[in-house]
């Protein structure tokens, strides 16, 4: 069934405010504090000491919610001249010990297997960053053996992303991972989403507001997120989960060149792009039952996004664009992963935009 949206809404704060009882905006509006939240945080936990110790591996658990799309995330930016292994899975492995870092994020401070797999691991003697609520069976397996990270700012589980994401960038840069090492304060990167969150606020009419201005383009299509770039395809991962959890949108994501072996799927994207025969009687033929794609074409590096499609898919490709070159002008120090950051902001505030102007986020 396709999903009407009412962009009346969009344009109105007045009604924004009284369809958002539950806040949803305000909380996926506070990015940039949770990153600086959580680098002070991790700060007082003594993950800088981390410092001159080069790990084994650096296991990242995935448990629900933002931990898996933080690894991913992390896991593309550093990208394979990462000097140790990234392993990212489940629970612990079995092969755990004094010479590996674990680094765990959650929201559920009573996930079982997390607990098991925090104290398995500080039980062998790794090093584990711990980053989830201070009660409950997962702060209780890591107490006093493991770097504790509490969070400060409290949001829905599946906004924070921001806090998972600060906690993995000050571990692996305490571990001398990043090239060049991250500023402590993450103020770089808490700068950029606060820019990116005043540019989405609710005030701000769609031309002038990006996460808006994306809303209504995904409205009554189903979106394809497309990243032109391991950083790009991660980010597209999360606005696939992002969209199915605050707009009840199903949407695809993956690496533009795997997107493009998908015969069928280009056969719709040519298809969309041709438009709707203005003669078809839709009571006559009312057409497919699905809605019609739209592509999203993610990009975070320096090269243009469309040159990157040609060049890895042999044809260019009908796509909406965001790549924030704008917002983060070439050249900018760690300019990929200001933008990687941002546009997973973007999408997640798109999609709650969605969600609220499809009604699918209900009043709390």
């Amino acid at each position: 069934m396709t999903i009407v949206l009412d962009d009346t809404l969009l344009g109105d704060p007045v009604a924004l405010a009284s369809a958002d009882t539950g806040g949803v905006l305000r909380a996926a509006a506070t990015a940039g504090a949770q990153v600086r939240s959580a680098a002070q945080a991790a700060v007082e936990a003594g993950v800088a000491d981390l410092a001159g110790h080069r790990p084994r591996a650096l296991v990242f658990l995935r448990r629900p919610g933002s931990s898996g799309a933080a690894a991913e995330i992390v896991g593309a930016l550093l990208g394979s001249l990462c000097p140790v292994p990234i392993v990212v899975a489940d629970v612990v492995p079995g092969w755990i010990g004094p010479l590996d870092v674990v680094l765990a994020h959650s929201a559920d401070p009573a996930d079982v297997e997390l607990a098991e797999s925090v104290s398995r691991a500080v039980g062998r003697g790794a090093e584990v960053v711990l980053s989830a609520p201070a009660e409950g069976p997962v702060a209780s397996a890591g107490a006093g053996r493991a770097r504790f990270v509490e969070p400060r700012i409290p949001v829905p589980p599946a906004l924070d992303l921001p806090r998972a994401l600060a906690v993995a960038l000050t571990v692996v840069s305490s571990l001398g991972l990043w090239p060049g090492g991250l500023d402590p304060s993450l103020d770089p990167l808490a700068d950029a989403l606060d820019a990116e969150a005043e540019r989405n606020q609710p005030n701000h009419e769609p031309f002038m507001n990006p996460a808006k201005s994306l809303a209504l383009r995904l409205a009554e299509r189903t979106p394809l997120l497309w990243g032109a770039d391991p950083a790009a395809t991660a980010v597209a991962g999360h606005g696939a989960t992002a969209l199915a959890t605050h707009a009840g949108v199903v949407a695809h994501a993956a690496d533009i060149a795997q997107a493009a072996t998908a015969t069928a799927l280009r056969r719709a994207v040519d298809l969309a792009d041709r438009g709707e025969d203005i003669f078809r009687d839709p009571f006559d033929d009312p057409g497919p039952d699905s809605p019609p794609v739209r592509v999203v074409l993610l990009a975070t590096a320096e090269e243009e996004p469309g040159q990157v499609a040609v060049r890895r898919t042999g044809r260019g490709w009908p796509a909406d664009l965001q790549h924030p070159v704008d917002e983060v002008p070439r050249g900018t120090r760690d300019a990929v992963l200001l933008r990687t950051a941002l546009l997973a902001s973007r999408l997640e505030i798109a999609a709650v935009y969605l969600g609220l102007a499809t009604r699918a986020i209900e009043p709390a």
